[in-house]
């Protein structure tokens, strides 16, 4: 199982999250795959969970509030699976994170994964708390290629580039993939995606003999 693609997996995240709020964020993900967006409500949650919708109330005011709960707890788990790719080498750290986002097989557990944030995504016109979430998302995502290209820019890894750029290339191409997955079926498009960006990287970064 692929961590980043599986939000609720916990193992590694910080104790700032009680044990109780875990469990209800697991119920949320699992009521959130069988039910969908629109459809979810806290009594589903509350059924996830095996309890009653006041224990559900007791850590959260409104479903809204646990949903943006829910994806600070997301925001919580990319930074925890991506933290070791700022001590790997700058070229294989940045081969790792493309990989982890853009897996060439993607099981049901990961996909489902990918839908739930999909669907979260799709309500950020209108929810102004989703939105900044989905931002900061996308600016670690960018900060941490961008800290590894400029690694090797200092190591004499890659070129001198500017690597705030090539860092919104490679999010902006990943994140395009990773929609494209669960909204089509376009079972090719990852691998030729994962194509693409090491021809990018190779022209882009990689230093001319």
């Amino acid at each position: 199982m692929n961590d980043n693609e599986y939000p609720m997996n916990t193992d590694s995240i910080d104790e700032k999250w009680s044990d109780g709020e875990r469990e209800i964020l697991r119920a949320t993900y699992r009521a959130m795959v069988e039910h969908g967006y629109s459809s979810l409500s806290i009594s589903k949650i509350a059924d996830e969970l095996g309890k009653t919708k006041a224990s559900v109330y007791y850590h959260y005011d409104s479903k809204e509030e646990l949903l943006v709960s829910f994806l600070d707890f997301v925001v919580d788990r990319f930074k925890s699976d991506l933290a070791e790719e700022r001590t790997e080498p700058p070229d294989t750290a940045l081969e790792n994170v493309i990989e982890r986002l853009v897996p060439l097989e993607l099981d049901d557990e990961r996909f489902h994964g990918q839908v739930v944030l999909l669907e979260l995504r799709s309500q950020t016109s209108r929810n102004e708390a989703f939105r900044d979430r989905f931002t900061e998302i996308n600016e670690l995502l960018v900060g941490i290629v961008r800290d590894i290209v400029e690694r090797g820019i200092e190591t004499g890894t890659f070129r001198d580039v500017e690597a705030a750029r090539v860092a919104e290339h490679i999010v902006a191409t990943v994140n395009g993939a990773r929609i494209d997955r669960v909204s089509t079926d376009r079972g090719a498009a990852p691998a030729a995606v994962r194509v693409s960006l090491s021809s990018y990287i190779d022209s882009e970064l990689r230093k001319r003999e």
